[in-house]
């Protein structure tokens, strides 16, 4: 199994490569074959318990996939704002692509270092791809971006250092590779904005997105830190628990997100959702979803008490929540992607707040959270975290926020581009659900060395087509230009990829497709 994921990945690298071929895609190669032997030192690592925290189980390091995911969306997004000749955004993605190649060496370097005895063959392949790297580095990179990108590094290894002690069992190294690496490129990115803060320039929504992103992890790393020192289950720990938010919230986030946007959030953030009139039915739509999400919880909770203490929610239910994602993000990016950036962006704030309400017991919701959710838990959510459901969210939301609007003038992008808002829907919200119920239920055939069936895959690869089929006769911005061959092959490799990774699917399957139609 590992090794078809592996050859899944090489075939995205090797497709990118052949499309874009400059010193970056050949140091995407490099990378990869390195990744791919580093990733069974910590493979076996893991086996034996010689890993330096401790790492979800019943799952590969997946370090060969996650190592990709960053350097390739940084490649093929200087390709797409070179051809635009947006040149500041072409840079942004060459440091993308740079920092992205030195965090998975820094993940590699770490595993040939704690091996016992140490790995010869791999020891000269990281160096070679490792001195390949940064020779390309070197001669692509100003000083100021060498500086960007060592920071990026900096963030990270801090990062990695605290939450993977602070959360033990809830990524494997490649999920805390991807997870970690993008808190630490939206730190970065939020310090640099608010260093260098030009009225006018700058789209407050993308500020928005990064003060709320470094907002809510710093208020979780604040209250783990207090509540190491006091018990949490208690009236006054809760009521201090709100009270602090309220502070920090209105002391911090807000003066924070004043500077960015020059103009009062509270105003803004009113003005914005309710400037239109669609924005307004979109509004009460989704809030009619929502409750009928809390509607699917509660009955299923109520079954379960009369049912059996033991009952757990089968996959087909847990998909009822798949669906629920789709109708809510079609119609946003159809009629008013904004809306959709903005209350994406709302929606894992206030998921991760009430994960945070959960994990810390806050009275009076906390103990009734964890009850409810203990319903829908799987093997996946191992750690004291619960976090499928905010990698859902995310999966839907990056190919949204990640879209290089600066680079899209007519706010989307030639052939395939079209549908890398779509990224999301189609992997997650069609093609993953699709392979799941109809390979529950129907399959016969499975692949080799996997649960996952031969049904489910082409079933779910059938339903993406159909998918597009509808995107296109729905929304007239979409124009593919005859590019149905490289769509295809891109929706079957990350069908493919879903049946074999044992890595979260809801976070890896969008940006994979989004690397491919970028590309």
């Amino acid at each position: 199994a590992v090794l078809v994921e592996s050859l899944l990945v090489f075939a995205v690298v090797l497709s990118v490569h052949a499309v874009v071929w400059d010193r970056f895609s050949w140091c995407a190669v490099a990378l990869a074959l390195q990744a791919f032997y580093a990733q069974f030192k910590w493979d076996r690592l893991l086996q034996q318990g010689g890993a330096v925290f401790q790492f979800r189980g019943a799952a590969n390091s997946g370090l060969l996939p996650a190592s990709m995911v960053i350097p390739l969306l940084g490649v093929v997004m200087k390709e797409r704002c070179r051809a635009a000749g947006i040149v500041y955004f072409e840079r942004f993605g060459v440091v993308v692509a740079s920092a992205g190649m030195l965090l998975a060496l820094f993940l590699s370097v770490l595993a040939v270092g704690i091996t016992k005895p140490v790995p010869t063959n791999t020891c000269i392949l990281t160096g070679v791809a490792g001195s390949v790297i940064i020779y390309t580095m070197k001669h692509s990179l100003t000083v100021s971006e060498v500086i960007e990108v060592l920071e990026v590094l900096l963030i990270f290894v801090y990062l990695s250092m605290i939450l993977l002690y602070l959360l033990p069992r809830c990524f494997t190294p490649g999920e805390a590779l991807l997870v970690l690496g993008g808190v630490s490129f939206v730190l970065n990115q939020l310090i640099k904005r608010s260093l260098n803060v030009v009225e006018g320039r700058g789209d407050p929504i993308d500020f928005f997105l990064l003060v709320a992103v470094v907002g809510v992890v710093l208020l979780g790393l604040f209250f783990t830190v207090l509540f190491t020192f006091m018990d949490s289950g208690t009236w006054i720990s809760s009521m201090f628990f709100h009270m602090m938010t309220a502070v920090l919230g209105l002391g911090v986030i807000m003066p924070w997100l004043y500077r960015l946007i020059q103009r009062n959030p509270l105003f803004w953030l009113l003005q914005f959702l309710f400037q239109t009139q669609t924005r307004l039915y979109l509004l009460v739509y989704w809030t009619f979803l929502a409750a009928s999400a809390c509607g699917v919880v509660f009955y299923q909770n109520a079954k379960r008490s009369s049912e059996s203490k033991k009952h757990q929610a089968s996959t087909i239910t847990r998909k009822y929540f798949h669906f629920i994602v789709v109708a809510t993000y079609v119609p946003g990016l159809i009629y008013d992607r904004q809306l959709l950036y903005v209350a994406a962006v709302l929606c894992l704030a206030v998921f991760i707040f009430l994960e945070y309400v959960r994990y810390f017991r806050i009275k009076p919701f906390g103990q009734t959270l964890r009850h409810l959710l203990s319903l829908f838990l799987d093997e996946r959510d191992s750690g004291p975290l619960i976090l499928t459901h905010i990698y859902l969210l995310l999966g839907m939301s990056l190919p949204v926020w990640l879209f290089p609007r600066s680079c899209a003038p007519k706010g989307t992008l030639p052939g395939a581009g079209a549908l890398v808002p779509y990224s999301g829907v189609l992997a997650v919200g069609v093609g993953d659900t699709i392979a799941s119920v109809f390979g529950s239920t129907m399959g016969e055939i499975k692949w080799p060395g996997t649960k996952k069936t031969f049904e489910g895959t082409m079933t779910a690869i059938f339903a993406q087509i159909i998918a597009v089929a509808l995107i296109l006769i729905f929304d007239s911005n979409v124009n593919l230009n005859s590019s149905y061959a490289w769509i295809l092959a891109s929706v079957s490799l990350v069908s493919l990829l879903e049946a074999y990774t044992t890595q979260i699917d809801n976070l890896l399957l969008p940006l994979y497709l989004q690397i491919m139609l970028m590309a």
